[in-house]
């Protein structure tokens, strides 16, 4: 199983910016990615072209989009069809993101429609779980954790290939705020979610992509990814700049 080493560039960078980095990425880690790695970036929309050319006929980079409506088109202002992302070069999507859950109002039937549906439409999903700090000091993480997972998974086929869906625990209050859950809580939290997705998915459910995200920087990586049950990173501020990336995907 190789690590998903996956960026959300979230919204930031324009056209130029984003190809700029890109190149940067490429050019620092590409000859160097070793065999285990996979390499993702979630551009904002408008720049995903741009990226997908810089990164077109690279052995283990790949692009995704950051979010897609439930439907393939119609009169739904504003909003982006996996089938719209596929035909500029994006393989994944994102789904179940804490921005998409507590800024924008997502709630976990949601994001679990778009995540079956991405599926159903050829995408592969990194379908993103995480407590509030609030649930954390309530004792309540394997709560918020299993309802989010079994309802955001609930319509996803049981034969589905393991490798078109990886599961990002990111604790909420560790998101951009330069805190990281030490490792016994990743520890934690990964084995527990293993253990739902097993009694979800059978034995597959081992070869699933746990990742970790939250404030993963080029100095945490290699500890993190070393731990058991983490099999990638989703990385957010450390990933706009090419160099301080390519140290991520390289540690």
């Amino acid at each position: 199983m190789k690590k998903l080493m996956a960026a959300n560039w979230k919204m930031f960078k324009t056209w130029d910016e984003a190809r700029a980095t890109a190149q940067e990425l490429v050019d620092l880690a590409a000859a160097k990615l070793p065999g285990d790695r996979e390499v993702l970036v979630f551009p904002q929309f408008t720049a995903l072209k741009g990226v997908a050319d810089v990164f077109q006929g690279i052995d283990g980079f790949s692009v995704g989009g950051q979010d897609y409506y439930i439907k393939e088109e119609g009169a739904y202002t504003g909003e982006i069809s996996p089938k719209m992302l596929e035909s500029v070069g994006a393989v994944y999507g994102l789904t179940g993101h804490s921005e998409r859950r507590h800024v924008l109002g997502e709630d976990d039937e949601y994001i679990g429609a778009k995540t079956s549906y991405g599926l159903e439409s050829g995408l592969k999903v990194v379908f993103c779980i995480g407590e509030k700090i609030e649930d954390r000091k309530a004792g309540r993480v394997e709560e918020v954790l299993e309802h989010q997972i079994r309802v955001g998974l609930k319509n996803v086929p049981i034969n589905i290939d393991p490798e078109n869906l990886s599961i990002a625990y990111e604790p909420v209050w560790a998101i951009g705020t330069g805190e990281v859950a030490g490792p016994e809580e990743i520890l934690e939290a990964h084995a527990f979610t293993r253990k739902i997705l097993i009694s979800i998915f059978g034995e597959k459910a081992n070869e699933m992509r746990v990742l970790y995200g939250g404030s993963v920087k080029p100095a945490n990586c290699a500890e993190i990814i070393a731990l058991d049950n983490v099999d990638g990173v989703l990385v957010g501020g450390a990933s706009l700049e090419g160099e301080s990336f390519s140290q991520i995907v390289l540690a």
